[in-house]
């Protein structure tokens, strides 16, 4: 496999993309490290990379793809996007320098964005620490409460007295969970207080008339999450279901911009986030093999309706006019291959001409080096 790093500005080769199935060759041209390639070869710290650490949609543990997460590498700087399962262990395994995380973004609170959360601070933190001599500080930005729940007959909540925690109360009530480890290795003078880890920033909503239960994603403009020497981060609202919020990143650095959609249906709200982006990392669902091999009806509408079909994905990223299309959470159900046949359905259904990509994980996408 192809380890070497290739613009995502350089030109299509037609002939490169027609030598296998659909897209195949659309991963060797963009770059796909092995994982002894990664970790031999840690990301520059002239530029910026996109870093797919972990490709995969839903809790179910794969063979081949770990949970969703990504990295964002801005001069050697990292920036997480999600936290699936295995993402401390992906981040270790991409070459990825522990001292140089400098944020995480959490797209939405169900478990498979949030299963390695709070590793980060168990496990990678130490590492940090040991390597710096000091206990890290960690900014994560992610959803506050939501606040409600959409009233369900028959329907008793998990905690119903705190039934929509937020990620300051995730993060507080992973702390208490833990809390003997910690406590244990404070006593024997060989740990530290890991609440110090992880600085929690809620991301403040817009008054656009959002709402828990109504509607969780109106049309809305772009707003601003953070601004540093590194990236400028805006966000919008996403439709995923009861989901709220549900949020999707940008990231402005200075060789290009970067989107990450979260899990989203079709919403307006990508195409306006998204416009002219370099990179649009997108989640793929595929309810036609759902429906082809069986599954419930019940099922498969909750795909059609929380999740954006891979047909529809080539009309989403021309309206977004992005140069580069990358799917990510997406179902080990089907084969690789077949992932890239299907968007390149898409792609010719929606008009889409520009670069397609199917995320595998530790595949590593350089940005152009210079606007």
């Amino acid at each position: 496999m192809n380890s070497e790093h290739a613009l995502l500005s350089s030109p299509v080769d037609r002939r490169t993309i027609l030598r296998s199935t659909a897209l195949a060759a659309g991963v060797t041209a963009l770059g796909a490290a092995s994982p002894g390639v990664a970790a031999a070869s840690p990301p520059a710290t002239d530029g910026t990379e996109l870093v797919l650490l972990g490709t995969a949609a839903g809790p179910s543990p794969g063979v081949e793809r770990f949970g969703i997460a990504s990295a964002l590498v801005v001069r050697g700087n990292v920036y997480i996007i999600d936290c699936g399962l295995g993402a401390v262990s992906q981040y270790v395994r991409a070459g990825l320098a522990p001292e140089r995380l400098k944020g995480i973004f959490i797209t939405h609170l169900h478990a498979d964005h949030i299963a390695d959360y709070f590793t980060f601070a168990t496990f990678l933190a130490p590492l940090i620490r040991a390597r710096t001599g000091r206990v890290p500080e960690i900014d994560v930005h992610g959803p506050p409460s939501a606040g409600a729940l959409p009233a369900v007959p028959g329907v008793d909540w998990v905690a119903p007295h705190r039934p929509t925690p937020g990620l300051a109360d995730l993060t507080r009530l992973s702390h208490e969970a833990f809390a003997y480890s910690a406590n244990t290795f404070l006593a024997e003078r060989i740990g530290f207080d890991p609440t110090r880890v992880l600085r929690v920033h809620e991301v403040a909503l817009p008054d656009v008339g959002a709402s828990p239960i109504g509607d969780t994603a109106p049309v809305m403009r772009p707003f601003p999450v953070l601004r540093n020497d590194d990236v400028e981060v805006t966000a919008i609202l996403v439709s995923h279901g009861v989901v709220f919020p549900s949020l999707a990143y940008r990231f402005e650095t200075e060789h290009g911009s970067v989107v990450f959609s979260g899990d989203t249906a079709l919403t307006p709200n990508i195409p306006t986030l998204a416009h002219g982006a370099d990179v649009l990392v997108h989640e793929a669902s595929d309810p036609q093999w759902w429906h082809e091999h069986g599954a419930g009806d019940e099922f498969v509408e909750h795909m059609r309706t929380t999740h954006t079909d891979v047909l529809d994905l080539g009309a989403v990223a021309r309206r977004s006019q992005a140069s580069s299309l990358v799917l990510s959470h997406i179902g080990e159900f089907q084969s690789h291959a077949r992932w890239q046949q299907r968007a390149a359905a898409g792609a010719r259904r929606g008009g889409y001409d520009g670069k397609v990509v199917v995320g595998k994980d530790l595949m590593r996408l350089r940005l152009p080096r210079t606007r």
